[in-house]
């Protein structure tokens, strides 16, 4: 939400006229100088919204203000120009509303579209949020990695590696959402007040890795544009894809990774399927080089790639991992109820790859129970168990 600067205002003014945290106000205005607030200049609220209000008869700001609970000071600089002595009937004002509930609030069929559409309210509520385009898929999606926080610490995860595991997307984007909320609105997520892990942690997600392979799940054939002929050739023209875990060239993103890659290119498909292929050699995938490239960009402390399904935390890698770890899974185990194991036959992955290149901890996290893709009814449980792991990731 905007409002206007007046003679005298401060960003600390604005924090203590909206009950919002100055931190958060400064890094949702990230080019304006704190000290040199100018006359009239748009300043970003972040946790509000505006609603008209058409001005009734007898009407004045302070029976506004008092019948919506809100402050005189507060309509005042949500309207540039306005007059509060002299409201018109029939005129149109801008009310400032504090959102006091979540927007993501639809998980099923949670395609590409209908997150960026979540993330770009989010980012309109919460204009803390950062939003990168970190590289696009074969089809030419963007890319999209959030980052929350601005401590030194850096952490990641990310969801929707596999194209049928697409439920970890909108588990991802609930808590992003959630966080926001807790932090405006200045609640606790099971006992805990967030803004301390704000100050400490940046935490970058990239929530769909692969957005043309959920969308192939969720919509079909269709949804391949150019590549349709190819991916119903490699699906034996079968028009389900609930078993495609690949992007759209048939390429399995989590076997894209220089980490053995050979060994599984000896064991796994040598031509595109819709799941397993490695590809012809790794990192092939734009996808899985824009995550790559991500890493290599940032100074990730530990990472967390989220699969379905097993309610089991892969964290090892041919003893590479770090001593802490261990530490780190075993607290992981504890909120989720999640089983840690330590090493599987299974190579060439996103979290493997991490491991060995920057000797850093590193876990997959199977999520729910069942068969891919899992359904949605098993969302808030799925939900509930995650978000212990998604906290400790900030406060570990």
């Amino acid at each position: 939400m905007e409002v206007y600067v007046r003679s005298g205002d401060s960003l600390w003014f604005y924090s203590q006229l909206f009950n919002v945290p100055l931190e958060l106000i400064i890094q949702s205005n990230p080019t304006v100088s704190p000290s040199q607030l100018k006359i009239g200049q748009p300043i970003q609220i972040p946790g509000y919204v505006t609603e008209n209000y058409r001005v009734r008869p007898n009407d004045t700001l302070w029976k506004v203000a008092a019948n919506n609970q809100i402050t005189v000071d507060a309509i005042v600089r949500t309207n540039a120009g306005i007059q509060p002595n002299n409201l018109q009937v029939g005129q149109i004002i801008l009310l400032p509303m504090r959102v006091q509930n979540i927007v993501v609030t639809a998980p099923s069929n949670y395609t590409y579209e209908k997150m960026v559409r979540d993330i770009n309210r989010l980012v309109h509520i919460y204009p803390f949020i950062k939003k990168n385009n970190i590289g696009s898929s074969v089809l030419g999606k963007d890319l999209i990695e959030l980052q929350i926080g601005i401590g030194n610490k850096q952490v990641h995860m990310n969801g929707s590696f596999h194209a049928n595991e697409w439920i970890t997307t909108p588990v991802i984007m609930r808590f992003i959402n959630q966080y926001a909320l807790s932090l405006t609105n200045h609640q606790a997520i099971r006992g805990l007040y967030m803004m301390p892990y704000f100050m400490q942690t940046l935490l970058s997600a990239v929530p769909m890795v692969n957005p043309d392979g959920v969308d192939l799940v969720i919509s079909g054939a269709q949804a391949a544009v150019a590549y349709q002929e190819e991916v119903l050739a490699i699906n034996n023209n079968n028009p389900d894809f609930s078993n495609w875990k690949a992007n759209i060239r048939g390429v399995d993103l989590n076997n894209q990774y220089p980490a053995n890659w050979e060994i599984e290119a000896e064991r796994k498909p040598s031509t595109p399927e819709p799941r397993d292929f490695p590809g012809y050699a790794p990192l092939t995938e734009p996808e899985a080089v824009a995550m790559a490239e991500l890493t290599g960009n940032r100074d990730f402390r530990r990472m967390n790639a989220f699969h379905t399904q097993g309610e089991v935390i892969y964290w090892g890698y041919e003893g590479l991992e770090p001593a802490e770890a261990e530490t780190i899974v075993n607290e992981y185990a504890r909120v989720s109820g999640y089983r840690p194991v330590r090493f599987i036959d299974s190579y060439a992955g996103f979290k493997d790859w991490f491991i060995q290149v920057y000797r850093r901890p590193g876990y997959t996290v199977e999520l729910g129970t069942g068969i891919n893709p899992l359904p949605i009814t098993q969302f808030n449980e799925i939900y509930e168990e995650t978000l212990g792991i998604m906290l400790a990731n900030l406060y570990m």
